[in-house]
C-alpha cells in the first residue's frame, strides 16, 4: 500500500496523477446503498462487519476510486462512552441523554475501545475484500464535533448549548473534550492495528468556532490525538469545515494531509503551509449537480491550478449530498482519471 497513489500523495511524494476519493462516497446518492439501507437500520449497518464491508465496497466497485473509506459514523465514540444514540430518517442522529452537567461528564466512560471491536472486525473483512487493490482509510470524529452532538443531543444550527459550555464552563468543556480525545486516540489506534492504511479526523463543525475558541477547544485536542497515533507508514489526514481559515493552525498538529473546504484557492493555501504537508480537496460538492461540461471544466481548472504540485489528493470540500446524480459522480471520477 505504501506504493499506492493515495499513500504516496499523502506523504507528498510524486504520483503520475492525483489520486481521487470523495467524502461520503458510499451513501444515499447510490441506488445500491438504498438496497441495503431499506433492509437494515443505519447502526445495524455500522455494527455488522459484513454489511459495513458491503457498503464500503460500493464506490470501489461502482466508481473505481483510489481509496476506500470505512463505512461507519463519527458518533460511535460518543455512543461507546455512554451516549444513547439513534438515527432517524430525515432527522439524523440523536443522543437521548445529552451531556449538560458535570455529573453527566463524570459518568462518561473512557475505557471503551473494546466496545468498538465491531469496527476492527469490519476493517479485517474489508481488507480481505480489497485484497491489496487500494488503501483503506479509517476515521474518527474530532472531539469538538463529537462534543457538539453530545451536548446538543443531536444536530444543531447554532451550537448554542455547546458554545455556552465553552464560554461559561470552560473547565467542564475541557474535561469533556479531554475524555473524548482519549477515546478517539485509542479508537484510531484500534483501526490502525486492525489494518487501515490511513486515517482521517473529521471536525465537521469547526467552522462554528472563533479563532481563539478553535485553538483552545479543538486544535489542542486534535494535536493531542495525532501525537498519540501509531502512525508509522500511516498518513494522518485532518479535515474540518473551516480549514480554509484554520489550515495554518491545523498544520501545527503535524498531520500529513490537510483536507480543505471549497472557500479558498487550493494552491494558495498549500503555499502557506509548511513543506511536506499535502492538501486534499477541494471541489465544491454542489458542482456535481451541474451539467457535465461544467463538472469537467471545474475539475480541469483545479487540476491546471495544482499542476506539478506534489502532495495533492482530489476530494470534495465536504461530502457528497444525498440527491446528487450518481452518473455525475461517476463522470467526475472518470474525468479525473483521464486528465
Amino acid at each position: 500500500m505504501r506504493d499506492s497513489l493515495l499513500i504516496k500523495a499523502a506523504f507528498s511524494e510524486e504520483t503520475p496523477r492525483p489520486p481521487v476519493w470523495m467524502m461520503r462516497q458510499a451513501g444515499r446518492f447510490m441506488k445500491e446503498y438504498w438496497d441495503i439501507k431499506n433492509k437494515y437500520s443505519f447502526l445495524e449497518m455500522c455494527k455488522t462487519p459484513e454489511l459495513a464491508a458491503d457498503v464500503t465496497m460500493l464506490p470501489v466497485d461502482l466508481l473505481g476510486i483510489d481509496g476506500a473509506i470505512l463505512f461507519s459514523d463519527i458518533l460511535v465514540t460518543g455512543e461507546a462512552m455512554g451516549g444513547d444514540l439513534s438515527f432517524t430518517q430525515g432527522v439524523g442522529p440523536k443522543f437521548a441523554n445529552p451531556v449538560r452537567t458535570k455529573a453527566d461528564i463524570d459518568a462518561l466512560d473512557t475505557q471503551v475501545v473494546h466496545k468498538l471491536q465491531y469496527v476492527a472486525d469490519a476493517i479485517k473483512v474489508i481488507q480481505q475484500r480489497l485484497n491489496g487493490s487500494i488503501p483503506l482509510i479509517g476515521f474518527a470524529g474530532a472531539p469538538f464535533t463529537v462534543m457538539s452532538y453530545l451536548v446538543e443531543g443531536g444536530s444543531s444550527k447554532d451550537f448554542k448549548l455547546t458554545k455556552l459550555m465553552l464560554h461559561n464552563e470552560p473547565e467542564m468543556a475541557h474535561q469533556l473534550l479531554s475524555k473524548i480525545a482519549t477515546v478517539t486516540a485509542d479508537y484510531l489506534n484500534l483501526q490502525i492495528a486492525a489494518g487501515v492504511n490511513a486515517v482521517q479526523i473529521f471536525d465537521s463543525w469547526a467552522q462554528a468556532l472563533a479563532w481563539d475558541d478553535y485553538k483552545e477547544f479543538s486544535h489542542r485536542y486534535i494535536t493531542e490525538i495525532i501525537s498519540k497515533l501509531n502512525r508509522k507508514d500511516i498518513p494522518v489526514i485532518s479535515f474540518c469545515k473551516g480549514s480554509s481559515v484554520f489550515a495554518p493552525l491545523m498544520a501545527e498538529a503535524k498531520p500529513d494531509v490537510i483536507s480543505i473546504d471549497w472557500n479558498v484557492d487550493l494552491l494558495d493555501i498549500k503555499k502557506r503551509l509548511p513543506a511536506g504537508i499535502a492538501v486534499q480537496g477541494n471541489l465544491d460538492p454542489h458542482i456535481l449537480y451541474a451539467d457535465k461540461k461544467v463538472i469537467k471544466e471545474r475539475i480541469y481548472r483545479l487540476f491546471d491550478r495544482m499542476k506539478g504540485e506534489k502532495g495533492f489528493i482530489f476530494n470534495l470540500g465536504h461530502g457528497i449530498m444525498p440527491d446528487i446524480p450518481f452518473d455525475n459522480v461517476k463522470y467526475a471520477v472518470e474525468i479525473i482519471k483521464e486528465y
